[in-house]
């Protein structure tokens, strides 16, 4: 089961790095489940929830992107 906790590890870094430019400061797998993130202790089903929500300030980050650009766009259009 070890592998199925790092590669939600790996998973949380992808997307904090996507995010924030950087790698997670502190990031270490314990035993029984348990993970430390940036000096917080969690349990690994925590990390999978958190690692949902930082894809989706991802995705949402990549629409407003992709809204802006269609704006200006049309607007050179005009």
């Amino acid at each position: 089961m070890e592998s199925g906790h790092d590669q939600v590890i790996a998973h949380y870094s992808e997307a904090y790095q996507k995010l924030y430019n950087r790698r997670p400061r502190d990031l270490q797998n314990l035993d029984n489940g348990w993970v430390v993130v940036n000096g917080a202790r969690m349990k690994i089903s925590e990390l999978e929830y958190l690692t949902g929500q930082l894809q989706q300030e991802i995705n949402q980050d990549l629409l407003k992107r992709r809204s802006m650009v269609t704006r200006l766009l049309k607007w050179f259009k005009q």
